[in-house]
């Protein structure tokens, strides 16, 4: 199988020259490393023989691949065969950056862990992605959703007495991008003192940062933070209407200011003139009454005309959207915020479809696609050329299989 054509980009790489090698699976080690892989580095993903599990996942899973190991190259090693392991020990001594997300202590059963690569690479930057950090948790087998129940989010964003899980994968996509960030610490450091380190990132405590600004609440105020969709609002105009034909917008006026300005365009005058309605906290205190009276207001009328009257004005408003309605997002089409990808597996593969790329631009351009996600094992025989074996030791370790 020939590799992929490498795409040409004008975006700057700073990380070119680094070579990464992870040892990931699922969605939080594999942030990290299309982190690095995205700004420049030689990420090399290494799967077992058999295929990283992600690439056959049905239902909400089914995207986990395609979306998370762009711009890597891929080769299978079989880890349980003594001669899969001497060449993925070779394969990580070669790296700048080595990163993993697997239960404590796997690595170390294949020489893996830091502690045993450090001492034949003292520069190795190891990242090493965990449900917990070090102590009482650390052996828990942990998910997204059990971290999400048991940090706080979960509680947060359900309905009193029905705890939800967010709608994405927040604390494992949060998760491997702090991994990354500490691996760039971690380079700059090196480049100053020459020596490596290890950096650990952990799910649980991912989510406990992101609940820290509700812990905050309660230390300042003394009360329970109530979850968000009971939350006392601390404005009257902050919610999502029903309007014409079914759809949904949510509509959002913040200020005094703000709400004069909604009154205007949309009609509204003699709210705007009603004297119990004044100021924030007025209509904050009167919204068990305002908000429906403006739902029955507003029912008639179409969410991109209402969109068009919110923009007019500079108010916030945002119409209620499902995830494939981004495909066609005039901004993210503009921006260049989504780029072609080719699907390596399923029954779409070989298809060309649309991709997110991170939020950020360097110079003024987005990070963009070099490499197609990689089929398995797309670049065994380049990467083991590299390490120095011979094509007829490629042949022995492939008849083997401990590599594919």
């Amino acid at each position: 199988m020939t590799d992929a054509p490498q795409r040409t980009s004008r975006t700057p790489q700073p990380l070119a020259g680094l070579r990464v090698v992870e040892f990931t699976h699922m969605v939080m080690g594999p942030t990290c490393g299309m982190m690095l892989a995205d700004m420049g580095a030689e990420v090399i993903k290494v799967e077992p023989t058999e295929g990283d599990r992600t690439r056959r996942l049905l239902g909400a899973g089914a995207g986990f691949f395609p979306m998370f190991n762009r711009n890597k190259k891929s080769i299978a090693i079989d880890l349980h065969q003594p001669r899969g392991a001497d060449v993925a020990r070779r394969l990580a001594a070669s790296a700048d950056v080595v990163a993993e997300n697997f239960k404590p202590g796997t690595m170390a059963k294949y020489g893996l862990d830091y502690a045993a690569l450090s001492q034949l690479n003292p520069r190795l930057i190891y990242v090493a992605h965990k449900g917990f950090l070090p102590g009482p948790y650390e052996h828990r087998t942990a998910l997204d959703e059990v971290v999400q129940m048991m940090g706080g989010l979960a509680y947060m964003t359900g309905r009193p007495g029905d705890p939800l899980r967010a709608g994405t994968s927040i604390n494992d996509i949060m998760g491997g991008l702090f991994g990354a960030i500490g691996a760039l610490g971690a380079l700059i450091q090196r480049g100053i003192t020459g020596r490596g380190m290890e950096v650990q990132s952990a799910l649980y405590e991912n989510n406990v940062f992101l609940m820290g600004q509700h812990m905050l609440q309660y230390a300042m105020t003394g009360k329970h933070p109530a979850p968000l969709p009971a939350r006392d609002n601390p404005w009257a105009v902050y919610d999502v209407f029903t309007v014409k034909d079914g759809e949904q917008i949510f509509l959002a006026a913040v200020s005094d200011a703000q709400w004069v300005a909604f009154c205007k365009v949309l009609d509204l005058d003699d709210l705007r003139g009603d004297p119990t309605l004044a100021t924030n906290n007025d209509r904050v205190r009167n919204r068990a009454q305002l908000l429906p009276v403006l739902r029955e207001r507003l029912a008639g009328r179409g969410a991109a005309e209402l969109s068009a009257l919110m923009e007019a004005a500079g108010l916030p408003f945002a119409p209620i959207r499902k995830p494939e309605d981004l495909f066609e997002d005039e901004h993210l089409l503009a921006t260049g915020g989504l780029a072609d990808v080719r699907l390596p597996d399923g029954p779409n593969a070989g298809r060309t479809v649309k991709t997110t790329l991170f939020p950020l631009t360097l110079d003024g351009a987005r990070l963009g696609v070099r490499l197609d996600p990689p089929h398995l094992g797309e670049n065994t025989n380049e990467l083991l050329q590299g390490l120095g074996y011979s094509a007829s030791d490629i042949q022995t370790l492939r008849e083997s299989l401990a590599v594919a």
